[in-house]
Parts: C-alpha cells; sequence; structure tokens
C-alpha cells in the first residue's frame, strides 16, 4: 500500500487499482474510505485508478488537528499526491462530496487540472446545494418499487434530521438505481467505512467561498464531465445541469435508471461515458 506524507505530517494512502493512464479518484461519504469505489464498474480496465484514503479514512492516518477534516484544508493533500505521483497535470474523477474538494482543488489549481470527472457530485464550492425538496422529488420516482412504502417515511426523517439507524438502513435503497443484490453488497460496508466525526467537520462555516471559486473557475479551461443519475437526487439531472453551466467547458450526461452510484447501477454504461469523456 503506497503512501505519501501530507503537508502538516498526515500519513496519507493511496490505492492502485488497474493499468493506462493514472486517474485520481477523490471519495465522497463525505469521508468514506475509497473502498467502496472498487474499480468504478471495469473503468480500472481503461485507466489505472488512483484511489485517495481521505485522511482519517480507510488506511490513512487521522490528522493531529481534526479541523484540517473541513474540506478545504484537504486541498493540499490532493496536491501533494499529485506531486507524489510526479504528473505535471492529472485527471481528476470526484464522487458525491468530493465534488466540493475537487472543485476547490481546481479553483486552487487550475493549470493542474486536466480534466475533471463529476460523478453524482455536489458543488456546495460554486454556491449549488441539494434541497430536501429535491431528495424527495427523486423520492417520488420510485413509487412502484415494493419497498417504497416502507422506505419513503424513513427517508423523509433522513433528510428532516430525526432519523433512527434502522431509518438509515430503510431509505437506503433510494440511492441506487435498482435494488438488488448488487446494490445491497455495495451499501453494507457504508458504516465501517465512513468517519462521521470527519464528515461532520467537511462541510463546517468557512469551508466555502462561491464568489471567489467562481471568479477563478469562470475563466477555466479544463473539460469537465458532469454526470448525474436519472434518479438521484443530489443532485437532480436539472441541477446538475446548472452546475455544468458555470464551468465553461463542461458536458452533461445523465445515465439513465441511475441513482447516487451509477457504476453499481450499469457499470458498461457507466465506464464507456467516462472512458469516451476520458478519450
Amino acid at each position: 500500500m503506497p503512501t505519501f506524507t501530507a503537508p502538516d505530517g498526515t500519513r496519507l494512502a493511496h490505492h492502485f487499482v488497474g493499468e493506462g493512464e493514472p486517474l485520481i479518484c477523490l471519495p465522497g461519504g463525505p469521508m468514506r474510505a475509497s473502498a467502496y469505489l472498487g474499480d468504478l464498474g471495469g473503468l480500472s480496465k481503461r485507466r489505472r485508478l488512483v484511489l485517495l484514503d481521505l485522511r482519517g479514512t480507510g488506511d490513512s492516518d487521522a490528522p493531529a488537528d481534526p479541523s484540517t477534516y473541513r474540506c478545504d484544508r484537504q486541498v493540499d493533500d490532493v496536491e501533494a499526491l499529485r506531486v507524489r505521483l510526479g504528473l505535471e497535470s492529472v485527471d481528476l474523477l470526484a464522487h458525491s462530496a468530493a465534488g466540493d474538494l475537487a472543485l476547490l482543488y481546481a479553483a486552487k489549481y487550475p493549470r493542474r487540472v486536466r480534466t475533471l470527472t463529476m460523478v453524482a457530485a455536489r458543488a456546495r464550492a460554486l454556491g449549488v446545494d441539494f434541497t430536501t425538496e429535491h431528495r424527495l422529488e427523486a423520492a417520488a420516482l420510485r413509487a412502484d418499487e415494493p419497498w417504497f412504502a416502507s422506505a419513503r417515511e424513513a427517508y423523509g426523517r433522513v433528510w428532516d434530521g430525526t432519523a433512527t439507524d434502522a431509518d438509515f438502513d430503510a431509505a437506503t435503497p433510494f440511492f441506487y438505481g435498482r435494488w438488488d443484490a448488487a446494490a445491497e453488497a455495495h451499501a453494507a460496508g457504508e458504516v465501517e467505512q465512513t468517519n462521521e466525526r470527519a464528515g461532520d467537520v467537511y462541510a463546517s462555516a468557512g469551508a466555502f467561498d462561491p464568489v471567489a471559486a467562481r471568479a477563478v473557475l469562470a475563466g477555466w479551461d479544463a473539460r469537465v464531465l458532469v454526470l448525474a443519475g436519472e434518479r438521484d437526487g443530489g443532485p437532480l439531472p436539472r441541477v446538475a445541469a446548472a452546475v455544468a453551466e458555470l464551468l465553461p467547458h463542461a458536458e452533461l450526461v445523465v445515465q439513465e435508471g441511475a441513482g447516487h452510484f451509477p457504476w453499481v447501477d450499469d457499470p458498461d454504461r457507466f465506464t464507456e461515458t467516462v472512458a469516451s469523456f476520458l478519450g
């Protein structure tokens, strides 16, 4: 397991999967170990995935200062990984909450990013957020599912802050385009892989300055893929489109039938979409 040292001295781990040109992959969660990305539905057959365990997750050490779990304070961890790999510029993939980290990295180091692939990604760094109404709108698309009746109330409690552990379990199917054995197996590792304490700090006050980030990225010339799941509420496809409009060279792809983990829902379609974008 290769490691490197962050600027504050924290030992961070990364994992290589596959062969080919490197693709740095930032996990979401927030603050979930990169293991849940797997081989991104077989994308490792087309690119060498470099899976970063963010500080305090997976095989990376916890920092001495817990305030460094805040998203903006992890930007230089990504830069240290680029330096460790000896790359002048990188292809970057970010899932979910890591969209914020990737955008902040691009705003600070715009010339170091060759391409950015945002998969079901957040963009609070640009002032775009997902609302409870967005989540419930997407949930309504699943009304014909056999599990819907028992899961809908639990899902509502997830977003109003009153959920129990049992509610989180019951609501899990909403995050996948289809709730089958593959989705169940993928979801089973979430609790063990997630650093909840770090996740609470990740987007805390001061993490984002959308005006400053937009100002830098308005003139950014890197190519960006914004990939959204048709059935995902975070982001809804139209919200993903709004994010794409803020980036000069962005294209939007909505993966049919997919939820928040599109490489689990339809690995072949996901892999072909991302590989084609990367060229």
